[in-house]
């Protein structure tokens, strides 16, 4: 049975758009593990795994706040946009620094505005501040206060809706790469070889910010020669699977692998909720103040040994406060 014919049968109609919504996912999985193909009835097998997976990051993506508007003005009004940054002019500068949202805004010279995730590293620091106490100042009053750091802009769309539909397709590769990840770490029916390889491009991948970590910028800084060569690396690698021949009941185990996960997607993907209380300082204030405002931040999982968490926004930028290019940023917020 062919795919299409498939989806027909599986949908009761031939509603085109979704079709062949699941077909990209389905390649986009294909794209990250190619040896799939050599499984019987591959296609078919995916997208009946990854239609659970896009049922539950639907559900996941459409959770999601409403876009913040990311601007000087925003963080005068915004408790969530002060929160992020120590002052209005970092707001601006952070977003310069994206090589993402440069490349959008050249690619798309008619934009005004872009749509885009933000993502930040969150954590707590404890400290010794001053506190009223009636009428009276206390010092030395143990408070604490909550940073982000390394702010990352890394997916942009057109719109909120373009958004969320590529935060949609990343996250499907974050499936395939946790499903490459579980075959990698199977080292009981993986042959020596087809392991170090699959060991390989799950790292190779995760350096090049594959899935999650493209979604909440968690992946280390590169160069487009960085980037090219990385690349280059995957696809080398993909030549290399390909070329291993490996029996049958191998690439029957790494299919099945690969659906469990993506039959299974709130076990790898999932957005944490924190409701906070914070001052304009941003330290965590247990009672109400005049100067106090709960906040409520989104993490999400980002795997690894052990996983972490990291804080993110759906953000709405202004090119108007994109920093001129070439410049170096702070000297660039000196003269404005």
């Amino acid at each position: 049975m062919g795919l299409l014919t498939w989806l027909f049968h599986r949908n009761g109609s031939s509603d085109r758009e979704e079709n062949v919504r699941l077909a990209e996912m389905i390649d986009r999985a294909l794209a990250l593990n190619p040896r799939l193909r050599l499984a019987r009835r591959y296609r078919e097998r995916l997208g009946e795994a990854i239609s659970v997976s896009l049922d539950y990051i639907d559900d996941l993506t459409g959770s999601l706040p409403p876009p913040h508007e990311a601007d000087r003005a925003a963080w005068a009004t915004d408790p969530l946009i002060r929160a992020f940054f120590a002052t209005s002019d970092d707001l601006p500068k952070a977003f310069s620094r994206s090589e993402e949202l440069r490349a959008y805004f050249s690619q798309h010279a008619e934009a005004t505005e872009a749509y885009a995730t933000l993502g930040m590293a969150m954590f707590e620091r404890h400290v010794l501040g001053v506190a009223l106490d009636g009428d009276s100042v206390r010092h030395d009053v143990p408070q604490t206060t909550i940073c982000f750091t390394d702010h990352r802009v890394s997916v942009c769309g057109q719109t909120d809706l373009d958004l969320r539909q590529e935060i949609a397709r990343r996250l499907i590769d974050q499936l395939a790469l946790e499903g490459l990840a579980r075959l990698a770490a199977d080292r009981r029916e993986l042959v020596a070889k087809g392991r170090e390889l699959l060991e390989a491009r799950v790292a190779l991948l995760e350096r090049r910010g594959v899935g999650m970590r493209s979604v909440v910028g968690d992946s280390p800084d590169a160069g487009s020669e960085e980037l090219l060569r990385l690349q280059s690396e995957i696809e080398e690698n993909a030549h290399s699977l390909a070329a291993l021949r490996v029996p049958t009941g191998v690439v029957e185990l790494e299919m099945k692998r690969v659906c469990d996960v993506f039959a299974h997607p709130a076990e790898y993907l999932y957005v944490e909720k924190r409701l906070l209380r914070l001052d304009l300082m941003n330290v965590v204030r247990s009672n109400e103040t005049p100067a106090s405002r709960e906040i409520e931040f989104r993490l999400a999982r980002i795997p690894g040994a052990p996983p972490r968490l990291r804080a993110f926004a759906l953000v709405r930028f202004p090119r108007a406060e994109l920093l001129p290019a070439g410049l170096h940023i702070d000297a660039a917020m000196r003269a404005i």
